[in-house]
């Protein structure tokens, strides 16, 4: 064991979603059109909303926002995964193990509480529509985001703390990305330390975020409840439509993952929860405020009618 404990790891090997050969060519298929889809759908969310003046708003400031956080932790694991489905080289560089762990915590934390930032702007819109533009400033929206991202930058750094530890020579990670949980079971130094630090961030992170959500929701009904208008009721509630959808799917994904008991947990359920979360929950937000939001659908049949133009 002492020799084991003083061996050096120059790469990992992931075992990546299935060991079936006649499953990886479907799965790369699949995988492949919903990773270009979610490059697509939130490049093409940024560029509109930076472009259309009519999406010059606090709401789509955060929405572009979210969109390059999706478009970062897809990216950050979605192509190593599809390189491994055509390779049978599933090694990873142990460094660059280290940079895909920790970006995606930076990427999956900063989307936590952009979204967050996003129920307190709709709070206020809704609750405060005579201050709104004076509360949400331009300046305001700015540190609304900075401050997550300094503080998923932070957490990321932290994540490093595994890669100092001592492996006993194994090697295999039982995922399809280097992620912290199955890291833990190849180190043969005590963990105890690094499992009580992520589960106090987990459960911070979790539960500040969501419960900033919650607050500003049920501030939100309240104001909704109290207003005399039927069509101000739906217009309302029209608004937060696809912010709540994403949250619920976010954190339903994420409180399945993470809030189980020990007992009942496995990393192939984890591998299911991540593939969603980490694949497909970037490639539904856009889609979801592309079609429950009029001003999106109205900024795209904009942009349609122009490329329409240029081309004929």
């Amino acid at each position: 064991m002492e020799n084991q404990n003083l061996s050096v790891l120059n790469e990992f090997i992931l075992m990546g979603i299935t060991d079936r050969p006649e499953l990886q060519t479907p799965f790369f298929v699949l995988f492949f059109l919903i990773y270009v889809a979610s490059m697509v759908g939130n490049l093409g969310m940024i560029i509109l909303t930076k472009l259309d003046e009519r999406l010059q708003t606090p709401m789509y400031f955060f929405l572009r926002h979210l969109a390059f956080i999706d478009f970062g932790y897809s990216t950050a694991v979605g192509p190593k995964m599809l390189v491994n489905f055509v390779t049978n080289n599933n090694t990873i560089p142990y460094n660059w193990c280290a940079f895909q762990l920790s970006l995606f915590i930076f990427f999956i934390i900063s989307e936590l509480f952009v979204l967050s930032a996003m129920a307190y702007d709709r709070y206020v819109a809704i609750c405060n529509p005579l201050l709104y533009t004076v509360i949400m400033s331009q300046k305001v929206c700015w540190v609304l985001v900075t401050i997550p991202y300094l503080f998923s930058a932070f957490l990321s750094l932290i994540s490093f703390k595994i890669f100092i530890s001592s492996f006993c020579g194994h090697n295999v990670i039982s995922h399809f990305y280097c992620d912290s949980l199955p890291l833990l079971t190849l180190i043969c130094s005590g963990t105890r330390d690094i499992e009580l630090i992520i589960l106090i961030f987990s459960a911070f992170n979790l539960v500040s975020s969501l419960s900033v959500v919650l607050v500003s929701y049920i501030f939100i009904l309240v104001a909704v409840l109290r207003m005399n208008s039927a069509e101000g009721r739906h217009k309302a509630f029209s608004t937060c439509g696809s912010h709540l959808t994403v949250v619920v799917i976010l954190y339903g994904t994420l409180f399945f993952m993470y809030v189980q008991p020990k007992s009942s947990h496995s990393f192939e359920n984890d591998k299911m929860a991540s593939v969603f979360y980490t694949l497909v929950i970037p490639v539904l937000n856009p889609i979801i405020y592309s079609l429950r939001n009029k001003e999106v659908k109205g900024a795209l049949l904009k942009l349609w009618k122009n490329v329409c133009k240029i081309c004929i």
